[in-house]
């Protein structure tokens, strides 16, 4: 049987997620739009997800650890460093989660653990 690793988080996104946050939905939407969903983002509450249910909902397929992002957040969590929660928006016209910043961050944890509860805030 293979041994769970405690994956440690930090209690709230770093300050530089909401600004990475708004410039990729800025790709998906207004720019207006976008500084508008990063900072109710920033308002709003943490709560928590399976990883696996998240990529489910998110529609992307998961990279692997060749990524160097990805291969830089599995040394974090082998080592014990908090990784920053996850930064989504409800996609209701799409049935689906966009994953406005943490993709890299969530392919990491899923690779040790599936079930793992993501924290995240999420948004519609």
């Amino acid at each position: 049987m293979k041994k769970k690793v405690l994956i440690n988080w930090l209690e709230q996104p770093e300050a530089h997620d909401y600004p990475a946050a708004e410039s990729y939905l800025g790709l998906l939407f207004e720019k207006e739009a976008a500084r508008k969903m990063a900072g109710k983002l920033a308002k709003a509450g943490i709560t928590h997800f399976k990883a696996k249910d998240v990529f489910r909902a998110s529609g992307l397929s998961l990279l692997g650890i060749s990524n160097s992002h990805v291969e830089k957040n599995r040394k974090k969590i082998a080592s014990g460093t908090g990784l920053s929660p996850i930064l989504l928006v409800r996609d209701a016209g799409n049935g689906k989660v966009i994953i406005a910043d943490g993709y890299h961050r969530m392919c990491s944890v899923y690779a040790f653990d599936e079930d793992a509860l993501l924290p995240c805030k999420i948004i519609s």
